[in-house]
């Protein structure tokens, strides 16, 4: 494998983005667990930040086309809902439960799209949807290591928010612009957020810096490099390097936070990775058959 040769550059990118996304998680809980900022704060700040990193990003692409052009009001409210869910729920969940969580909602809700547009599954494919389903049903039936419930709801809300962001931005002609027009959009949601929770607003140095670098790089530039990624990538290749990302996310938490990993959230994880894993195998023997 040659220096600069594509399977060299998907590696390389895919490594980290999924580094960037997993990092999202521990930021945002490492920032909020020791109280160093609001999650309201956290949540703004990381939005402006990313939009101004990829406005910056864009101005130095020099690509003539108006960012106005791109992306939507409504894209840009969904990724607010995402962002702001996201913050709220790492108040009281690990950096792993938390990815875990998200990453089944979002896959769920994809898979929700695409029963209602009529793709219907094989047998193969219900079968790891179910294991998958189980696996999230495993993690949050109340008990001693369940997650807290408003920390879990308020997760999922922000998968299935991200999971439609996502479909809404399939038929995109510019991923990066349509990405930077949203997070620029989102802004106006950013000054609304603020003007409601600014009396309650804890800001440090520490907690602002941890919201800057995940809305400028692990947001703003890991969506970037993961565009680029995905032009060596097949559709069902994305999806399967995506299941790394809870594992990344409980190791660092397990790492950087000293999180403890309990035999629910691996045996959930498990069963959540491995379904998503069959059916997405399966779905792509499927396509290729066709």
């Amino acid at each position: 494998m040659s220096v600069g040769s594509p399977q060299l550059r998907a590696i390389v990118y895919t490594s980290i983005t999924m580094l960037a996304f997993a990092g999202n998680s521990i930021l945002c809980r490492m920032a909020l667990r020791d109280g160093a900022i609001d999650p309201a704060s956290f949540t703004s700040i990381r939005l402006l930040s990313g939009a101004l990193a990829l406005l910056l990003i864009v101005r130095l692409t020099s690509n003539k086309s108006s960012v106005r052009e791109h992306g939507s009001w409504t894209s840009a409210l969904v990724l607010f809902i995402y962002a702001v869910c996201f913050s709220y729920a790492y108040i009281s969940l690990s950096a792993g439960a938390g990815a875990l969580i998200l990453f089944g909602f979002v896959q769920g809700t994809m898979i929700a799209m695409a029963l209602w547009s009529g793709d219907r599954p094989n047998v193969s494919e219900w079968l790891g949807w179910l294991l998958a389903f189980g696996g999230l049903v495993w993690l949050l039936i109340p008990g001693i290591e369940a997650p807290p419930a408003v920390g879990a709801s308020l997760m999922a809300l922000a998968g299935i928010a991200w999971g439609v962001y996502s479909i809404r931005g399939r038929n995109q002609t510019s991923a990066l612009l349509s990405t930077c027009s949203n997070f620029v959009y989102s802004i106006a949601f950013v000054i609304i957020l603020t003007a409601i929770t600014v009396t309650s607003a804890n800001l440090t140095d520490r907690g602002i810096l941890l919201a800057v670098i995940s809305g400028a790089i692990t947001s703003g530039v890991g969506y970037v490099i993961w565009y680029a990624a995905l032009n060596y990538l097949s559709a069902m290749q994305a999806a399967l390097v995506q299941l790394s990302v809870p594992a990344i996310a409980a190791t660092g938490g397990v790492i950087l936070l000293a999180e403890p990993v309990s035999l629910r959230l691996l045996t959930s994880g498990a069963l959540i990775l491995g379904g998503i894993s069959l059916a997405l195998v399966q779905k792509s023997h499927r396509a290729v058959d066709s």
